[in-house]
């Protein structure tokens, strides 16, 4: 799974592996700013979008709003991750699949956690 995460503070990977998520099988790559984020969003043709509101120069609500009024395929699945869960529920009613505070990021159902041998 193709995860591309817009986010400036918190390692992505370093949460979701903190968090018990098998990381083996996803690409992740983290962008720390949103400049140009439409276009990485092209490049990297993510199964995963993780949007971060509070972010430089354009806030994950802006990012989302460039993307839907673009050509760029929508990924299948949109994850509005801030710490401000009103922030979240603007994302999801402008589009997002889900909103989750990001610290809590790891238990969505869409990731598999690691098993112990």
């Amino acid at each position: 799974m193709r995860v591309l995460a817009f986010e400036d503070h918190y390692d992505i990977e370093a949460m979701l592996t903190a968090g018990g998520v098998d990381v083996n099988g996803l690409v992740i790559e983290q962008r720390w700013h949103s400049t140009n984020a439409v276009e990485r969003i092209r490049a990297f043709a993510p199964d995963v979008l993780l949007l971060d509101h509070y972010m430089p120069p354009m806030s994950g609500f802006q990012v989302l709003e460039a993307l839907l009024n673009s050509d760029v395929k929508r990924p299948p699945t949109v994850i509005a991750m801030s710490s401000a869960s009103n922030k979240n529920d603007a994302m999801v009613a402008l589009g997002a699949d889900r909103g989750v505070v990001k610290f809590d990021l790891a238990g969505l159902e869409l990731w598999s956690k690691r098993t112990s041998s």
